[in-house]
């Protein structure tokens, strides 16, 4: 319990985290981000883009922290504080949560593309998103040109947010983040140290900057990686096309013969070869 709240507004929010844990309440966030994995999981234009995905269900104790921090928002900045049973679900936009995994930067574009196919096939809306959370220069340029909102993070947090909201119960939201496996290890790193609670270790804080920058170094590289592979592929897709098709046509018929290939034929008629004819008169002696 914190300190700055007066108690009427820490038994709201008790009463809003007893709310949540009602059994009805947990059903319904378990059944959203179990159907939504299952849609996302066997869309044919995901599949193959995605290296694994991640649900949960929000920890009543991490709703509560968030709650209350919310709470001690509103009271600096002179304004009430509004989160109610009825309002629960989509003011707290990630009680149930979704990640997709992917291995390399430029796949994000492809993913965008078919989630929202997923989403709109399925009858979903997108509440907010896709929101770039990023911290380097080169990211937020690259997510610029996809059209992507930018949320700049000075905690050096990396990821691609959505929010949606289920359609047949309007009165409850998602949180979908879109990452790369190398961005998964810090934010895995990030989370098991720094929430609920930031550390106090301010070693701790700057190891994390470093891992942040290693790990963003990981993903320059995968990309440059990819980007080699796909260059690989083209070019011997080229050498193929260029060998085979000859061949082909040879194997049909198709190809012109070289002139030394010609014997007696010519462009596609048959000339018999010349013969000596005998003159008529004498014959020579």
């Amino acid at each position: 319990m914190s300190d700055k709240l007066d108690k009427p507004l820490e038994e709201s929010i008790l009463g809003l985290v007893r709310f949540y844990e009602n059994e009805a309440n947990q059903a319904m966030c378990k059944t959203f981000v179990d159907q939504l994995r299952n849609q996302i999981e066997n869309a044919g234009s995901l599949r193959p883009l995605i290296h694994s995905l991640k649900t949960r269900i929000k920890e009543p104790s991490h709703l509560f922290d968030k709650l209350e921090r919310k709470a001690i928002e509103s009271l600096a900045a002179g304004t009430a504080f509004d989160i109610k049973e009825d309002n629960l679900f989509v003011r707290i936009n990630d009680c149930p949560g979704l990640r997709i995994i992917h291995l390399h930067t430029k796949q994000i574009e492809e993913i965008d593309k078919a989630l929202r196919d997923v989403l709109d096939y399925h009858r979903y809306r997108i509440e907010e998103g896709p929101i770039a959370n990023i911290w380097d220069d080169d990211a937020e340029k690259y997510f610029k040109g996809l059209g992507f909102q930018i949320k700049r993070t000075p905690n050096m947090y990396t990821s691609v947010h959505y929010v949606v909201s289920w359609n047949a119960r309007g009165a409850c939201t998602c949180e979908i983040q879109v990452r790369t496996l190398s961005e998964e290890l810090w934010g895995e790193v990030d989370h098991a140290v720094r929430y609920p609670h930031d550390t106090t270790s301010v070693s701790c804080r700057e190891q994390l900057k470093v891992l942040a920058r290693l790990t963003s170094g990981v993903t320059r590289l995968v990309d440059v990686i990819f980007d080699s592979h796909q260059v690989g592929e083209s070019s011997n897709a080229r050498d193929v096309i260029r060998v085979s098709i000859p061949e082909q046509e040879r194997a049909s018929g198709q190809v012109e013969k070289r002139p030394s290939e010609r014997g007696v034929a010519r462009v596609g008629k048959k000339l018999e070869p010349k013969s000596k004819k005998r003159r008529k008169g004498k014959v020579p002696g």
